[in-house]
């Protein structure tokens, strides 16, 4: 009981029970699952003016844009038809996927940051203003 009453409250964190309800109304099946827990859904006809099929992502955990990997982006705005299966080839130049951690305990904080104290080491292009007294 006490799991879905955190549900109503914790829009942020899963998915609501009115999400699940949509899904089912719409329904939507499952498509895949990628490696950090999201789910994806796909609707079984197309509802949208564009007439095209409605997809749809539930996070595992906190709600965030940037934790949806490359290819399931892809897939979600109608690039690849296909799901992504995980078996596809990434290239050399690529890097493994890293959700934004702006705004978060683990934000990169260069020094000079307001909160790292606000100093930053002397640097030779710092500018000294000219003063008229001396």
């Amino acid at each position: 009981m006490l799991g879905f009453i955190g549900k109503i409250f914790a829009w942020w964190d899963d998915a609501t029970p009115g999400t699940y309800l949509t899904l089912f109304a719409k329904g939507a099946t499952k498509v895949g699952e990628d490696e950090f827990g999201n789910r994806y859904f796909e609707e079984k006809k197309a509802t949208g003016s564009d007439g095209r099929i409605r997809r749809y992502v539930v996070y595992n955990g906190y709600a965030d844009a940037s934790r949806v990997p490359m290819a399931w982006h892809g897939w979600l705005h109608h690039t690849y038809e296909d799901a992504p299966t995980g078996d596809e080839a990434a290239y050399a130049w690529e890097k493994g996927h890293e959700p934004n951690l702006t705004g978060t305990l683990h934000a990169y904080k260069p020094a000079g940051a307001l909160s790292r104290g606000g100093k930053r080491q002397a640097n030779s292009a710092d500018y000294e203003s000219w003063s008229p007294e001396g």
